[in-house]
């Protein structure tokens, strides 16, 4: 693995927080952003939902702070906050100028170690998370992505939504979730990033004083046994969606873990090299050559235990089993034949220039370091152009033909309720 200098300073305190810290003395403005491993995935089954649910109601206060006074306090002084929940983390962020940190870090704190999770305000907000199932479950994208993840991820807690089901979110409880957030918002399990215009050693003071007296960690029910999914065959889905007005074929393998990193960089590139810009491969012949598709694209997303490469096209619903059929060709193409340099160093430089386009920012830069720091290492993440810029074409063959194949992988079609066409089976 290539080791590169970081430029941040990583300082883990005596209770176990992780801080990362970058001064950037150019900026008058600060990041904060709070990573915590408590997402989907730490949730027993029972629970599902219960982690996005809780990003939600950290924000209604604490003892010390009722609901909203965090978010006026915040954006009375020019700033804003946000929160995100995934898989493998939630994350709580502000951004802030840089002389009012240390009047507005002991707020976050606040909210994320001491969260008070009012009854009344559970109830009010279970309104707002149930809303937002509903409208995920209006939008076709959201539908297509959720079944292909139940078919790619088996009994894998990937194969779960983030937001949880409209029926397991009505029999929780505040109990619960107080019990939850007690359980896993604990130091070990948190780190702090602060990018921006504020020494270090200022920072690490403020967050030893902010980020103290947590809680006494709680007894919650486990997370669900882990067993890596594996994929056998060939897996097709169709679903039939009212008020859809033009087809979708998703088409979905298996990915490495952070464990396997150099691995999952190709898979990135090899997702440039398909669908990146109008000369890709298959924007090129799918798209502007025979007009089999009205759009095409590509995309690898990294997590911690296994990841997913997706290639996802728009088109009419005649032409799915014929752009399905070419996209297997391709993907064996991948392995069997040799990649002309001109197109790798392309794809090359559109990944690595979009690599700097997204690190420009101190809140970018926070994210980068807060996410790598959750799933693996902070400094991980500078290994990327590196990595990329490296790539020997054998070697990217090489991952290709591991994980790519036509053999193995899910198919994912949503057509419109009207639609005549008959699609394969579920399973070739």
């Amino acid at each position: 693995m290539i080791t590169v200098d970081f430029p941040a300073k990583v300082v883990e305190l005596d209770n176990g927080l992780t801080i990362i810290h970058q001064e950037i003395a150019a900026t008058p403005v600060v990041v904060a952003d709070v990573w915590v491993r408590a997402g989907a995935i730490t949730e027993p089954t029972e629970w599902a939902g219960m982690a996005h649910f809780l990003e939600h109601m950290i924000f209604k206060g604490t003892d010390q702070l009722g609901p909203g006074i965090f978010d006026y306090a915040i954006e009375t002084q020019g700033g804003m906050t946000n929160a995100a929940t995934s898989h493998d983390y939630a994350h709580f962020f502000m951004t802030i100028a840089a002389d009012m940190l240390p009047q507005t870090l002991p707020y976050l704190a606040d909210l994320l170690l001491h969260a008070a999770i009012p009854a009344d305000e559970f109830v009010r907000e279970r309104l707002v998370v149930l809303e937002e199932i509903r409208q995920a479950q209006d939008d076709p994208d959201w539908l297509g992505f959720q079944a292909m993840s139940e078919l790619v991820f088996h009994d894998h807690p990937y194969a779960r939504p983030v937001l949880g089901t409209a029926t397991i979110l009505q029999q929780r409880s505040p109990e619960e979730m107080r019990c939850f957030h007690q359980s896993h918002y604990q130091p070990q399990n948190m780190t702090v990033v602060i990018t921006g215009g504020i020494p270090l050693e200022p920072t690490i003071e403020l967050v030893k004083q902010s980020f103290r007296g947590f809680p006494r960690p709680a007894f919650c029910p486990p997370a669900d046994t882990k067993t890596l999914p594996r994929l056998g065959g060939v897996h097709r889905e169709t679903l039939h969606l009212p008020r859809l007005e033009q087809a979708r074929l998703s088409m979905a393998w298996l990915g490495p873990g952070i464990d396997q990193l150099e691995d999952a960089y190709g898979l990135d590139l090899l997702s440039a090299l398909l669908a990146e810009g109008r000369s890709s491969r298959l924007v090129r012949e799918l798209r502007e050559d025979r007009q089999l598709v009205q759009d095409i694209a590509a995309g690898f997303s990294l997590q911690r235990e296994c990841s997913l490469f997706t290639v996802q096209a728009w088109l009419s619903a005649d032409h799915i089993d014929r752009v399905e059929a070419i996209i297997c060709d391709r993907i064996t193409e991948l392995a069997a034949k040799p990649i002309p340099e001109p197109e790798l160093n392309r794809a090359k430089r559109l990944l690595c220039n979009d690599y700097a386009f997204s690190t420009e920012a101190p809140g970018q830069i926070a994210g980068l370091y807060g996410y790598y720091g959750t799933i693996a290492h902070p400094d991980l993440c500078l290994t990327y152009v590196p990595i990329i810029q490296q790539y020997a074409e054998a070697k990217l063959r090489q991952v290709a033909q591991h994980y790519l194949t036509p053999l193995r992988y899910v198919s994912t079609i949503l057509l419109p309720d009207s639609s005549p066409v008959t699609v394969g089976p579920s399973l070739v």
